[in-house]
């Protein structure tokens, strides 16, 4: 059974969102520290909702429709004193840290400039701060128009739209077909009013760092190899390891944005040892279970940090340990082709702890601990024995009003905002 003891006071905890899976295990680690967590989130079923760990669920403005009818709903909950950190787990970190002057007098809150966020936040950003930096990165070409993007497509690629997470605006082109069919969902979905990238494929596996930072130092740490990909590029299966090099890249880039708060990335281990190359960046902390069973409470950090302390560096983490996510791992199989004999297959493995899950702890929905976590995933079960194709609808309900999009990013960014 997983434990934690507060190092300080229990703290009143508004949680800007509840829907993404980074949330859901804040809450259960904030829960578990003897906090006193709310959740906003405009979603009426968000998975945070079934959680013992949540004092009170709120329906707030969705913040990509209207982020400012979002920033006032939360300032009208700051203003009552019932909150001594506001912890935004997710994208409401670039709104927040645009109005950050008005959210810090009431709530404690870590978070860096409004200009360091976006260049994290910007995947054409985040690739002319590595070239910057000196910083390994596949071969990047950043284009504006469809003529550009043409000329620049190298089979294979990875397209990218500048703003999107979960995998979103991502798509791997391997021919023309391909091309055809990015270009397509791009002109859709008005891609080309930012800019795009163009990525050479490295070949490889995909790994993921996690910091916190106080004031540009790195005080907390920690390093996952992905063993199965979920929904939209989710992780399943994750693996901590330890990787030095990374850990001094990402406290360069820290350094580099005066970073204050939570800072994740993405990169490959390349099959031939040349790596790594970095590939995504996401100014937030990612799933912070994993870190936290391996032997580093980032969240704690994090609260530490909101609330104006300096705190010491926290250890390394343990290598070798093995988390999942029973829903990534059921949404993940099924949009793989899997059966219903399939899923219910991995169903009996992760109950019983054998075969891939022999060792492994569950990270997102740990019902043992929290048997209101049992709603969401045995729902997804039984919708996905029924009708494996129910896969991608329910992957996408995580993709919702919670997030930004280019037209509430060029909302929050404009002057009058």
């Amino acid at each position: 059974m997983m434990t934690s003891r507060p190092l300080f006071k229990p703290l009143r905890i508004l949680l800007s969102e509840g829907t993404s899976t980074s949330a859901r295990e804040a809450v259960t680690l904030l829960g578990l520290a003897g906090h006193v967590v709310d959740v906003c989130d405009p979603a009426a079923a968000g998975l945070a909702r079934f959680s013992r760990f949540v004092r009170r669920y709120r329906r707030c403005p969705g913040m990509r429709d209207d982020p400012l009818g979002f920033l006032r709903f939360i300032e009208g909950l700051l203003v009552t004193g019932d909150y001594d950190v506001l912890l935004p787990i997710h994208e409401q970190g670039f709104l927040f840290a645009r109005a950050q002057e008005r959210l810090r007098p009431l709530a404690g809150l870590a978070l860096p400039s409004f200009a360091s966020y976006r260049t994290a936040h910007s995947k054409a950003g985040f690739s002319r701060m590595l070239s910057e930096l000196g910083l390994p990165q596949p071969e990047t070409q950043i284009v504006a128009s469809v003529d550009a993007l043409r000329a620049a497509v190298r089979f294979p690629c990875i397209i990218k739209t500048t703003i999107g997470t979960a995998s979103r605006g991502v798509w791997m082109v391997r021919n023309n077909a391909d091309l055809t069919l990015a270009m397509k969902e791009l002109e859709a979905s008005n891609g080309f009013a930012g800019e795009v990238l163009v990525q050479a494929r490295v070949a490889g596996a995909t790994e993921k760092a996690q910091g916190v930072f106080c004031r540009g130092e790195l005080v907390g740490f920690h390093v996952y190899r992905q063993l199965m990909e979920g929904a939209g590029g989710g992780d399943a299966i994750k693996r901590s390891v330890r990787r030095d090099r990374v850990r001094d890249d990402l406290a360069a880039i820290g350094r580099h944005l005066a970073w204050h708060g939570a800072l994740s990335i993405d990169f490959i281990m390349s099959d031939d040892d040349s790596g790594p190359f970095y590939i995504d960046c996401n100014p937030r902390l990612v799933e912070p279970m994993a870190a936290y069973l391996a032997g580093v409470d980032l969240v704690d950090l994090l609260l530490r940090i909101s609330l104006g302390e300096t705190p010491d560096v926290a250890p390394a983490t343990r290598e070798d340990v093995v988390t999942h996510q029973a829903m990534q791992v059921l949404l993940g199989r099924a949009q793989r082709g899997g059966d219903r004999r399939d899923l219910l297959h991995i169903c009996r493995d992760i109950w019983c702890r054998r075969g891939d899950y022999a060792g492994s702890t569950e990270e997102l929905t740990p019902v043992r601990i929290d048997w209101l976590s049992a709603v969401p995933l045995v729902t997804t079960a039984l919708l996905l024995v029924m009708s494996p194709r129910l896969s991608y609808a329910l992957a996408k309900r995580g993709w919702g009003q919670h997030l930004l999009d280019i037209r509430s990013v060029a909302i929050i960014e404009s002057e009058t905002f």
